[in-house]
């Protein structure tokens, strides 16, 4: 492939969209440079090394196996060439702090029954898990199999039709075509309503709709095609990459250095001059400007137009901006703990048996969720390279309303309260056996990747930011400049900025000819 031959492109942020793009792009014969804010590659999905521990700082589900395969065999690899998988059995286990609606009314294995608030593994065994939705709503077990026969056709169709496949105006909506791809698809109606259709416990509808989490969403305004995630969760598996996810960037960093890609880290973007065929980027590393024919900003959307562009080359005005839906940010608490924490699995989760009050506490009306619902990962218990022996890699992570206020003073509170209900609620007494500990929030989102109100994840998959009402990976303000990543389709998610990587590059690719 050489359609960019004697093309060099500029890509602005080395996270996961745009890594991808530089790949795609280099391997069509452009002269790729990816500058970098931060000291390391990856975006959020950086690294914290402290005393002996390692922690992934960002995303640490490795789901959508498929995604990573098609992506490094678009190149003639692997993901084995780079890094090794290992499945999680189980994939992940819920606390419930309470309970609320039916009793079990049978045991079941990976089920756990507490007057206080029952346990669930979910394994890679769908009838272990057929037997304990089973245990909560008889029949629920046969019913879960309809579920995912649904789930897994509108992962197959939506992937293939709706997500890869890039449709940014209404008359792209109108091929007749689509209606044939969508004829017994869940388009309408939101996760909620999807999910009481088919199950009527409330921890069975939260077992189905955590990953929303993934999403940035609510189960009332996500729409109910992404019960496809449900496919990606029962149907794919969930995996862990040696080395972390550090190891999937260094993985996709060495794929690009072999396609030509070069990197600049500890460059901060200050300015976007010029247009196609004559860019100049102001940064303050100390190569000083990059010049390209070709932009592609990987950094937050709201802030490549809002401060590095003049108002004429803007898109979208700052009540645009002001406007939209944000997806949560987060509390995040790293911790390197001293011994075990035996009762906690890789991925856990710890979910109050109703968590309309967290989502309207992130949503409706913002402040820190006084009964949180939250992930706790414990890396050390498949990676013994992460904490030296005799400890623990913990981090726990707490989905809170982006723009929040988040001082010393708070912070430390809501340390103490987070650490209070893991105790409470797991059973794990960390308190007087932390060794290291870090946190980052709102703030860090905000100073470290310039996120606009310190979201972690980008704009949220409501009904309303999906698809064609997502902002576009071309500019129509400037000519030359592209976007990739969570902002963009097909979304947030890992899996999806690869995806968007992709379709940025063949906008590139596209307009080039």
């Amino acid at each position: 492939m050489d359609e960019l031959a004697g093309t060099s492109v500029a890509v602005i942020g080395a996270g996961f969209g745009g890594l991808s793009t530089a790949c795609y792009l280099a391997d069509a014969g452009a002269d790729v440079t990816v500058v970098e804010k931060n000291g390391q590659l990856g975006g959020r999905a950086s690294t914290l090394e402290r005393d002996g521990f390692r922690f992934d700082m960002g995303p640490s589900w490795y789901l959508m196996p498929d995604v990573f395969e098609e992506f490094f065999a678009d190149f003639g690899k692997q993901p084995s060439d780079y890094y090794g998988l290992t499945q999680l059995d189980p994939h992940y286990r819920i606390f419930f702090k309470d309970n609320e609606g039916r009793r079990p009314g049978r045991d079941a294995p990976g089920l756990d029954v507490d007057t206080d608030g029952d346990t669930i593994d979910v394994t890679p065994d769908r009838e272990q898990v057929k037997q304990v939705f089973d245990a909560y709503e008889p029949g629920a077990g046969d019913v879960l199999d309809d579920y995912l026969a649904q789930a897994k056709e509108n992962y197959e169709v939506g992937m293939e039709h709706f997500v890869k496949e890039d449709r940014p105006r209404v008359r792209d909506w109108m091929d007749p075509k689509l209606a044939e791809y969508a004829r017994g698809l869940t388009l309408l109606g939101s996760m909620q309503d999807h999910v009481e259709n088919y199950f009527d416990h409330p921890k069975l509808q939260q077992v189905m709709q955590y990953t929303l989490v993934f999403l940035g969403g609510s189960p009332d305004t996500t729409p109910a095609l992404y019960n496809l995630m449900s496919h990606v969760d029962f149907g794919l598996g969930v995996y862990y990459p040696e080395g972390g996810m550090a190891g999937v960037v260094d993985g996709m960093a060495d794929l690009a250095r072999e396609l030509g890609v070069e990197f600049l880290t500890d460059h901060p973007v200050s300015e976007i001059k010029g247009r196609r065929g004559g860019f100049k980027l102001e940064t303050d590393g100390e190569t000083g400007a990059v010049l390209a024919d070709v932009v592609v900003s990987d950094a937050d959307y709201a802030h490549t137009e809002q401060e590095l562009l003049p108002p004429q080359k803007r898109q979208y005005d700052a009540d645009y901006w002001e406007s939209r839906t944000y997806a949560p940010s987060a509390f995040l608490l790293y911790l390197g703990v001293e011994g075990d924490v035996d009762d906690l699995a890789h991925h856990s989760l710890v979910l109050p048996s109703n968590w309309d009050t967290h989502f309207e506490q992130i949503f409706d009306e913002p402040a820190w969720p006084d009964d949180p619902a939250y992930y706790l990962c414990v890396p050390s218990k498949t990676d013994d390279t992460v904490a030296p022996d005799g400890h623990s890699n913990l981090f726990a992570l707490v989905p809170v309303a982006p723009g929040l206020d988040d001082t010393p003073a708070v912070r430390e509170s809501y340390r103490d309260l987070v650490l209070d209900d893991i105790a409470e609620n797991t059973g794990v007494d960390v308190r007087d056996r932390i060794v290291v500990e870090e946190t980052f929030s709102v703030s860090e989102f905000t100073e470290r990747y310039n996120s606009y109100q310190g979201t972690a994840l980008g704009l949220a998959h409501t009904l309303r930011q999906t698809a064609l009402f997502r902002p576009p990976h071309r500019s129509s303000a400037l000519d030359g400049l592209y976007f990739t990543g969570a902002n963009t389709t097909p979304g947030i998610g890992v899996p999806m900025c690869l995806i968007s990587g992709e379709v940025t590059a063949d906008y590139v690719i596209d307009d080039a000819r």
